[in-house]
């Protein structure tokens, strides 16, 4: 029997706020352990929480750039549970009335438009975080807890089954981290646990509507993870099944290393969670005229803009497409391109010899030794004549180690291309009469000789000659 996945998406992203949704904490990263903390953060008797507006503000931008509705009227709730990195033994979250509901997220997967629909995001508070003494709990002996990020302020983002393959996963969490990145209220770095993923994943006869029982998988925190974790499960339930066994409803965690999951703890079911309105929170009223305030700070999203990107500036799609996936290369893009460079060699620069610049350094294009305009001021120098495309790929490393410019860097190492004639002309004749047996082979009819000695020319100019003259030059001289 053929088995296909369906699969839901939890993405918990933490908002760039200052501080925390209930209290005045900072929420910066990276501080000592238990630095970042209060009475209120810490759950002690007799602390009020005062919700954080920005939160709220944030909340329903993310809202309106997902096509979602916005509740006038939400409110908080407790959810109960027991963990060593919640200190008041419950989550301050949104459950039967949550902000925003419904909306949806549209992508691409090797040609295919999809949509994939959202059920709710709602706000919430940080748990703390478990640092282990080992790769995973179940590997560790001991535990610690450090509380800076408890309090720090989430949404959670819900969406609906209609997922139904990692790869999908992956493209719905690419668009999801660009559209919110975009938004500028959260960086999403999964690599630092402030944007993290929980799928749910069952699966299912091809051509049934029945859902199958889920496991989910928590907190992975790569882009590879979650397509690799969701592939992995469902492989592993139709399996299960295919073998006549059942699936447990479970909570499964992601083994990156081993590339396989493993059974942590049976999935609790909403009524284990025993919500109940949050005591000391009022329900939240917003105004539509906030939500229209909001509305017109939007700017524009990374599908207006990739369009843009293709109509005005005559960009291939695949070009568009990733130039447009991080606010940061777009924004570094259309700055190199302002300055006066040709679009596609801008972006032929930027997803090529540069990006494997910045690859190799783990480098973000917001912290690029060279500017938009630097890589705009080279490329000039190549449309112009003045430096040949291979000596720019040399002269754009030393541009990144040493944060110079590029005509610095030509007038500094002599690299100013040749193409003078009579220059030219001299090194072709010494190269014809040191390569006799190629200049006989081009006469007797085998034109890929003059390959070869145009590299004998590039060489001995080291790389300076004009390509283009050279070949013509290198021609001429071997039909006379």
């Amino acid at each position: 029997m053929k088995y296909e996945a369906v699969i839901g998406l939890e993405v918990h992203t933490e908002l760039k706020t200052k501080t925390k949704i209930f209290c005045g904490c900072s929420t910066a990263f990276g501080a000592e352990p238990n630095t970042h903390v209060c009475p209120v953060c810490l759950g002690l008797p007799g602390c009020l929480p005062v919700l954080n507006k920005e939160v709220v503000h944030y909340a329903i931008k993310v809202g309106l750039a997902l096509h979602c509705d916005i509740l006038l009227h939400n409110k908080f709730d407790r959810k109960n549970y027991y963990y060593p990195d919640l200190p008041k033994n419950f989550q301050t979250s949104q459950f039967d009335m949550p902000i925003c509901l419904n909306g949806y997220v549209d992508i691409e997967v090797n040609g295919e438009q999809r949509r994939i629909r959202l059920t709710r995001i709602h706000m919430e508070e940080d748990a703390g975080k478990l640092v282990h003494s080992g790769a995973t709990i179940n590997t560790s002996e001991s535990s610690n807890v450090d509380y800076n990020r408890t309090g720090v302020p989430l949404l959670e983002i819900v969406s609906e089954p209609d997922i139904r393959s990692g790869e999908e996963a992956r493209a719905y969490l690419e668009k999801l981290r660009s559209v919110i990145q975009y938004l500028e209220v959260s960086d999403c770095r999964l690599e630092e646990g402030s944007m993290r993923c929980d799928a749910n994943i069952s699966v299912r006869p091809v051509g049934s509507d029945k859902l199958g029982t889920k496991a989910e998988i928590k907190n992975i925190n790569s882009l590879t993870g979650v397509q690799k974790g969701i592939e992995y499960e469902a492989v592993r339930q139709a399996r299960v099944l295919e073998e006549g066994g059942t699936i447990v409803q479970e909570t499964r965690g992601w083994d990156e290393a081993k590339g396989v999951t493993f059974s942590q703890r049976v999935k609790e079911g909403s009524d284990d969670y025993r919500y109940f309105p949050e005591p000391d929170l009022i329900p939240l009223d917003i105004s539509q005229e906030w939500i229209e305030e909001v509305r017109r700070e939007l700017p524009e999203m990374p599908d207006s803009r990739k369009r843009r990107f293709v109509t005005d500036l005559t960009l291939p799609e695949y070009d568009a497409d990733l130039l447009t996936l991080e606010k940061g290369t777009a924004d570094y893009f259309e700055a190199a391109v302002a300055a006066g460079a040709d679009a596609k060699l801008v972006s032929n620069w930027m997803l090529g010899d540069l990006a494997k610049l910045r690859n190799e350094g783990g480098v973000p294009i917001e912290q690029s030794p060279i500017p938009p305009g630097n890589l705009a001021e080279l490329i000039i120098l190549i449309n112009k004549g003045t430096i040949s495309g291979k000596i720019a790929k040399k002269i754009l490393t030393e541009m990144w180690q040493s944060g110079k410019k590029a005509a610095v860097v030509v007038e500094e190492q002599g690299l100013v291309q040749i193409s003078d004639t009579g220059a030219l002309e001299e090194i072709i004749t010494k190269i014809v009469a040191a390569n006799p047996q190629s200049a006989a082979d081009y006469k007797a009819g085998k034109k890929k000789a003059v390959g070869f000695l145009v590299g004998q020319v590039m060489k001995e100019t080291k790389g300076r000659a004009n390509p283009a003259a050279v070949n013509e030059l290198l021609i001429k001289a071997l039909e006379a």
